[in-house]
């Protein structure tokens, strides 16, 4: 009798507790359906969003792709019609623009200079920024954070400001419209970005690490030669990325400090235009090459380039 009252209590108990714990159960709020966010998160993430952004990309890039077209186009096709009526028309493409390029001295000896000036710029930056970068991190000397904060203060000074000081005193020490003074221009406003984010970045080096290297009997220069800037490569990437770009596209301040006989490829391209407005088929595919030449060289370092923006996103 007992153990029948007790079955038939557990059973009215086992009953009455499923609707509660169904109740009190997680899926509970499924019944309401997802909020308002999880729908457009959702949408976001569907093909119609990719479409558009591959639609925006496309967009983006037609002038691109209107100068590619241009500079395999001859002069009159150029006067005459625009560059897409070459989907139509595809005998009108022709390399004797660029044949007449390599031909154009004042184009090629400005591109020439162009490298002259960029890659002593990057070098210089990179490593004065990185030795820099590592005493601001690991050394102590007096003063360190103060002179840091001096070099943050630089960031913030536009070069507009310093055009007419160092022209007068780039002209004192006779360097003024050389190629010297335009590296050192570039040099003296490009080491203080270059001092803050490799700071920035050596400064996450696990202090055990350097420690351990010094245990070796690793001193400073070997330590920094053969741990930091191992690790520091992305940044060191991305900077050398950032200062080449900043110096080939460069034009304000090689109007006022480079060689007027010998100017970048930004100043001679804007000189061509002034001077031979009709030469557009020189102008398209010097205009172009000046172009591919810093694009080659972020692809080349791409990999680099996005572990350096990405470094520190994930612990």
């Amino acid at each position: 009798m007992s153990a029948s009252t007790d079955t038939d209590t557990a059973g009215r108990g086992g009953a009455a507790g499923g609707p509660v714990a169904k109740t009190a159960g997680p899926e509970a709020g499924d019944s309401r359906g997802p909020s308002v966010i999880s729908r457009l998160s959702a949408r976001a993430s569907g093909g119609v969003v990719q479409v558009v952004l591959v639609l925006i990309a496309l967009f983006w890039l037609m002038p691109t792709v209107g100068l590619l077209i241009s500079s395999f186009r001859g002069p009159t096709d150029i006067a005459e019609t625009g560059w897409w009526t070459v989907f139509s028309r595809p005998a009108q493409l022709t390399a004797e623009n660029y044949a007449n390029l390599l031909t154009n001295e004042t184009v090629m000896g400005s591109l020439w200079t162009t490298v002259a000036i960029t890659v002593p710029s990057t070098l210089l930056v990179v490593v004065i920024g990185a030795l820099a970068g590592y005493a601001f991190a690991w050394l102590d000397f007096p003063g360190r954070d103060w002179w840091f904060m001096v070099v943050v203060g630089l960031l913030v000074v536009p070069v507009q400001v310093a055009l007419i000081p160092v022209s007068r005193l780039f002209n004192t020490l006779g360097i003024f419209q050389t190629l010297v003074g335009v590296v050192l221009f570039h040099v003296a406003f490009g080491l203080p970005f270059a001092v803050f984010l490799l700071r920035n970045f050596f400064a996450e080096i696990p202090r055990e690490l350097l420690e351990a290297a010094r245990l070796d009997g690793a001193g400073e220069i070997r330590l920094f030669a053969r741990v930091v800037l191992p690790l520091g490569g992305p940044a060191i990437a991305s900077l050398g990325i950032f200062q080449f770009l900043w110096v080939w596209n460069d034009m304000l301040v090689a109007l006022i400090f480079a060689d007027p006989g010998a100017p970048p490829i930004t100043v001679a391209l804007q000189q061509q235009v002034r001077q031979f407005g009709n030469n557009i088929d020189v102008l398209a595919s010097g205009a172009f090459l000046s172009m591919v030449i810093p694009l080659a060289v972020f692809f080349a370092f791409q990999r680099q380039f996005v572990n350096g923006v990405m470094a520190g996103a994930v612990k």
